[in-house]
């Protein structure tokens, strides 16, 4: 008898020392085509959720990041508008020290007006006090129409007009202001101020 026709075989992918068949057995399947089909598809299917679950996640979180900036814009711009408000309060007192509070006290800031540009806080305050020297000159101030734009978190810049009520004129015109974010908090570093014909 052929030795061949009755040794144990051992079956393709099984373990020698668990599985041990008959000369007649047949080769053991591969891991059914289901099983593998039924990973793939749990696989594709928390891929398409994840997926999906970023889409929506995206609008909602520009829209919190836009509220945000939002609520952030609206507390720079009442900011700045309060140092306008205190230095129109100051001006109509005749308080000029308290006017150039508004201003930071560098001497990097610049202050331009019809053909001439002043520099540094001290030069901008010495030219208000020349041009100012009494109650009667510095009328009333106000200010209108008044727009600010927040360039970044720690930078604004506002236009606007102002109008001065005295006995004998009523000077006016406009003016940009570019406001930095200092330790004093909102403060201007530039000043461009136009005077209407």
């Amino acid at each position: 008898m052929d030795s061949s026709s009755t040794r144990p075989r051992f079956c393709a992918g099984a373990p020698w020392f668990i599985l041990l068949i008959s000369a007649n057995c047949k080769r053991l399947p591969a891991e059914p085509q289901s099983f593998n089909e039924d990973r793939e598809m749990r696989r594709l299917s928390v891929y398409l959720l994840l997926f999906t679950a970023a889409i929506f996640a995206l609008p909602i979180h520009e829209a919190v990041h836009a509220q945000t900036k939002s609520k952030r814009d609206a507390i720079t711009i009442a900011a700045v508008g309060a140092v306008l408000d205190e230095q129109r309060d100051a001006w109509n007192r005749g308080d000029i020290e308290g006017y150039m509070d508004g201003y930071a006290r560098s001497a990097e800031i610049t202050f331009v007006s019809g053909d001439t540009i002043t520099r540094g806080w001290q030069t901008v305050h010495d030219r208000y006090k020349k041009n100012y020297d009494s109650r009667e000159r510095m009328g009333t101030l106000t200010f209108s129409d008044l727009e600010t734009r927040v360039l970044s978190n720690d930078a604004a810049v506002t236009i606007g007009r102002w109008h001065l009520q005295r006995a004998n004129d009523q000077p006016h015109g406009r003016f940009t202001l570019v406001f930095r974010r200092t330790r004093q908090s909102w403060r201007i570093i530039h000043d461009h101020t136009s005077s209407a014909p």
